[in-house]
């Protein structure tokens, strides 16, 4: 369902931020510079990096329709971009002069909110550049910051543990110890839900923190009771502090990074676990989904960025196309019509037909039928017919299994007992991947393309989440 598709690695320094526009990545360092990439092709815009702030870069994100950057940092200042030329539009500088640690844009683009590490927070005029508002938190530095999806009004999360809900004159309306170990990062949903008894909608809010914990909240705005947050559940997924979570466009999916280096993305409605992905070698400090196609960037200490592709849009989806896979012996004649069209194997499709091949005979053909019963005289034909069922009867193995595709060794398809990582960056039990060695093959399983070592790193976030999914699976 997801798939690594590409690494930036242009920061000279840990990556603290990435944030999507329909057209554009940006992501920000402790370099003290922003950069700017393309999604057509990943590569960096002609007046990337941009240059301004004096010390590290803590948060950056896009006004909602893509023209304006604003970026944040330790210098105190929150700066705005244009990002069509990378020209500075404005200079805001918080008024304690304290570092500016989060920035975020309202839904409307009226507004932009900058948190300090003093406590303080200030609502800006996005279109004047002057301060409208400011209050502050009575304890720790702001770290985290969301808009509602109508944008009444903005949450904030502190060191100490806080979340505080502001209306949009700067009026708090509720404050509550969150995290006890503190706040790392919050995020609303812009997709609502609805009460099926009373037909009220609600939104999701996410929170994680130091405590290792992403905690769900349901916000709720009703004319009788106004504003009320409730907490929802929490989600254990991390074996350590959480730095990052963000929901996707559609809402179908919560996406998580951790000290313990790894990114998991879950389902929202059922709150399980859909991937975990063990590609950085150092702390995730970021993460955001692309609004209007399948990708995620994951934001990390090991300088990098890593771009993520997902094959189906929506968990739902996901698993509608693994219930079909796993149902293959319950296929029709159609259905495997539609199976060797999407295998590039369309004119087979008459042969098949005449000989009433269902998804059952589909899995029991071998060299002998199709030589002898379906006549396909073309080895080289042959041999692909036979490649695609393998491949189907592995993946309908695996889906009855339910085993989770990247707990899986892709050279043996089996559970990782023992999981390594390759110089290539994928993750393989040990002892095949030994052999896959020893044998003399220094390329890569995944990309055929030459190993650059034949090191092999003990990958224990990964054997960590596949013990705890083992778990699970015995109760």
């Amino acid at each position: 369902m997801v798939k690594l598709i590409h690494t930036l690695a242009d920061h000279g320094d840990d990556v603290n931020c990435c944030a999507f526009s329909s057209s554009l990545l940006a992501t920000c360092s402790l370099d003290k510079t922003i950069r700017l990439y393309s999604l057509s092709d990943f590569t960096e815009l002609p007046h990337s990096p941009l240059k301004f702030h004096t010390y590290a870069v803590h948060c950056c994100c896009f006004s909602p329709s893509g023209h304006v950057l604003a970026s944040c940092s330790t210098d105190g200042t929150t700066v705005l971009w244009n990002t069509q030329n990378g020209e500075t539009l404005a200079v805001m500088e918080q008024p304690t002069g304290s570092p500016v640690r989060v920035c975020q844009f309202s839904p409307d683009s009226t507004c932009l909110v900058s948190g300090a590490a003093d406590g303080t927070v200030v609502l800006w005029n996005a279109q004047s550049y002057k301060l409208y508002r400011c209050g502050s938190v009575k304890d720790g530095s702001l770290v985290a910051c969301a808009f509602s999806p109508n944008g009444n009004l903005f949450v904030t999360g502190s060191s100490c543990g806080d979340l505080t809900v502001w209306d949009d004159k700067m009026r708090c309306l509720h404050s509550e110890k969150a995290h006890d170990l503190g706040i790392t990062c919050c995020d609303f949903s812009s997709q609502p839900f609805t009460d099926g008894e009373q037909g009220l909608q609600f939104f999701r809010l996410a929170s994680c923190g130091q405590d290792c914990q992403i905690k769900i909240w349901v916000v709720s705005f009703t004319h009788v009771l106004g504003f009320e947050l409730k907490y929802k559940s929490t989600l254990s997924g991390h074996c350590a502090p959480v730095l990052a979570c963000a929901f996707s466009h559609n809402g179908q999916m919560l996406v998580s990074g951790s000290v313990d280096k790894s990114v998991i993305i879950y389902d929202t409605n059922t709150e399980s676990i859909l991937h975990t992905l063990t590609q950085h070698t150092r702390y995730v400090t970021s993460c955001a989904f692309a609004p209007n196609t399948p990708l995620l960037a994951t934001g990390s200490m090991d300088k990098t960025v890593n771009i993520w592709q997902f094959d189906l849009e929506t968990p739902c989806q996901a698993r509608s196309m693994e219930d079909q896979v796993k149902f293959t012996e319950n296929w029709s004649e159609e259905d495997v019509s539609m199976w060797l069209c999407a295998q590039g194997l369309s004119d087979l499709v008459s042969i098949f037909k005449m000989n009433n091949i269902d998804g059952r005979e589909l899995l029991n053909l071998t060299k002998e039928s199709l030589t002898d019963d379906l006549k396909i005289e073309s080895l080289g034909l042959r041999s692909k017919v036979l490649r695609k069922i393998e491949e189907l009867r592995t993946k309908v193995k695996t889906l009855s299994s339910g085993i989770p595709d990247e707990f899986l060794c892709p050279i043996t398809r089996e559970l990782m007992k023992d999981p390594v990582i390759a110089s290539d960056g994928y993750s393989y039990e040990k002892e095949a991947m030994e052999n896959w060695i020893s044998k003399k093959k220094r390329t890569s399983p995944m990309t055929n393309l030459v190993l650059p070592s034949v090191a092999l790193t003990p990958n224990r976030t990964l054997k960590m989440a596949i013990s705890r999914w083992l778990e699970t699976q015995q109760k």
